[in-house]
């Protein structure tokens, strides 16, 4: 499952930013690149993969990742709306400069380790960093790097987050081939409501069942079928979400085949019950539209 090496071409030698607004520029296969990335997703939704992390991504949401940290942001198939995000990409030499290395950026540095886990931050720091992002699109070179070093030291002083992986995530793969994660990705994602076996996967990427068991719980460090019924859980939250549907069609709507698996996946994986989940998020967004 070896993730694609991807390349960020750039004229500075410390960072980059991009505006990223088409579907050949956003959705690129499970990847990692040596620069620390920040994200910020202005429009669209669709799933996120970070090391062994699933979720759902939407609008006003920003993660940041370290360096060689494998991700993917992939669209739902029933995605209507095309994905935009603000990109910043930051250089190996943004760190081992000398200035850097000053105590001005200790918060900085601390920053950048914890980043080797993935970080989602709270959406009420992401809101109020968005106007920061818009201005590092149109500003000059030295402008940039004053704004960029705003957003970080910022960041740096944010305890609002949550970590995408319980462990770090490095890239240390070597000769397996680097489309099969991807494989993994696609087949789940056209055919979680159905039942899916290991032989089904384990097929699809030309191996045996027990050496595909051990070879994803390596590579992934969690057991295929609990991945499967990550994302199938995060599936749910979206239809919680964004449908008035029953619990027990969104249940069946998802991939599950008994309701009290469906409970017992869903306390596991989001620490309350489906309807707690829904309740919750109507309480934020009408607290957000006064």
């Amino acid at each position: 499952m070896k993730p694609h090496y991807k390349p960020i071409p750039s004229e500075s030698k410390l960072f980059k930013v991009e505006f990223q607004k088409t579907s050949q520029e956003f959705y690129y296969p499970w990847h990692y690149h040596a620069e620390l990335e920040l994200t910020f997703i202005l429009s669209g939704q669709g799933v996120r993969y970070v090391g062994n992390s699933i979720e759902n991504f939407h609008e006003e949401e920003l993660v940041l990742l370290g360096s060689n940290l494998p991700h993917a942001w992939n669209t739902m198939i029933e995605q209507d709306q095309p994905v935009t995000a603000i990109v910043v990409y930051l250089k190996e030499d943004f760190f081992t400069s000398n200035w850097m290395q000053s105590v001005e950026f200790e918060g900085i540095r601390n920053l950048s380790l914890l980043m080797n886990k993935g970080m989602k931050i709270s959406k009420a720091i992401a809101t109020a960093l968005k106007p920061k992002f818009f201005e590092l699109l149109n500003a000059s070179p030295f402008e940039k790097l004053m704004i960029l070093l705003q957003v970080l030291e910022y960041l740096s002083h944010n305890y609002e987050y949550s970590f995408l992986c319980e462990q770090e995530f490095a890239c240390d793969f070597d000769d397996i081939d680097k489309k099969r994660i991807n494989g993994v990705y696609d087949f789940i994602q056209k055919n979680f409501q159905n039942q899916i076996s290991l032989a089904d996967i384990a097929s699809k990427l030309n191996m045996s069942e027990e050496y595909f068991s051990r070879y994803f719980s390596k590579t992934m460090k969690k057991p295929f079928f609990e991945f499967l019924n990550e994302y199938k859980i995060n599936r749910a939250c979206k239809m919680l979400i964004e449908t008035d549907k029953q619990i027990s069609e969104i249940c069946y709507a998802s991939g599950f085949e008994s309701i009290p698996f469906f409970y017992r996946q869903f306390k596991k994986f989001k620490d309350c019950q489906p309807k707690t989940y829904r309740m919750n998020f109507l309480k934020i967004s009408n607290y957000q539209l006064v």
